[in-house]
């Protein structure tokens, strides 16, 4: 595995064989931190190239409140620019330079990956989210939709999230959506507000590998 801690503002893993199919990974609001990095090793051994780019230039919030603080004080325009430029340097990288990548996030991440896979459909071929949600107009978005969801979630409100499956559904999209019992926010993450729930987040995790290799594979055929 050859890893690049720093391409420019992101963290990038190639495989040791060469390079994959891209996945985007984008953190939550807690930061470029381990658990994101462990995503991208992880995305790596499976054979992708992943790419996570830092939302919060370098800020590593050690709790929610000074995580709500570091997300309110960024630039959505700026971020947003950020991420279709990371989807640019990531397809670089990828098995693909010309081709579209997937995109994974958690918690805001996951808002804003489904909010590139609408943005460019012609870039992204499946996203995976993870307890996040979007109430934008889904009419453009092409890409498959895997999402993870806690039981019991205060920052995904049940009628939010009914509300987006609805929304998807009735556009016709495909949409797989997965509730995990006992679980809360966070569950796939290890962050200042507690460990991942092992149980949760393995399943979750054997659900997005299945995903991915349905939707798009680390290697073509």
């Amino acid at each position: 595995m050859v890893v690049e801690p720093r391409a420019g503002s992101a963290y990038l893993v190639v495989p040791e064989d060469g390079p994959g199919h891209g996945v985007l990974v984008l953190h939550s609001w807690w930061g470029l931190d381990q658990s994101t990095k462990a995503t991208v090793e992880r995305l790596a051994d499976a054979g992708y190239t992943a790419l996570a780019p830092d939302l919060l230039g370098g800020v590593l919030p050690e709790d929610a409140d000074l995580a709500r603080d570091a997300l309110a004080a960024t630039d959505p325009n700026a971020t947003a620019a950020l991420i279709l430029s990371s989807v640019v340097a990531l397809r670089a990288h990828s098995a693909e330079p010309t081709g579209p990548v997937a995109v994974l996030g958690y918690s805001m991440g996951a808002s804003w990956a489904l909010w590139l896979g609408t943005r460019q459909p012609d870039s992204i071929d499946a996203v995976v989210a993870y307890y996040g949600s979007q109430d934008i107009d889904f009419e453009s978005l092409r890409a498959p939709v895997l999402g993870h969801f806690a039981e019991q979630d205060p920052l995904v409100s049940e009628d939010e999230l009914v509300e987006m499956q609805a929304h998807l559904l009735l556009l016709d999209k495909h949409v797989e959506f997965h509730r995990y019992d006992g679980t809360a926010h966070w569950f796939a993450e290890d962050t200042p507000a507690g460990a991942a729930d092992a149980a949760a987040s393995d399943l979750a995790w054997t659900r997005t590998i299945e995903f991915l290799e349905r939707h798009a594979p680390a290697r073509s055929a």
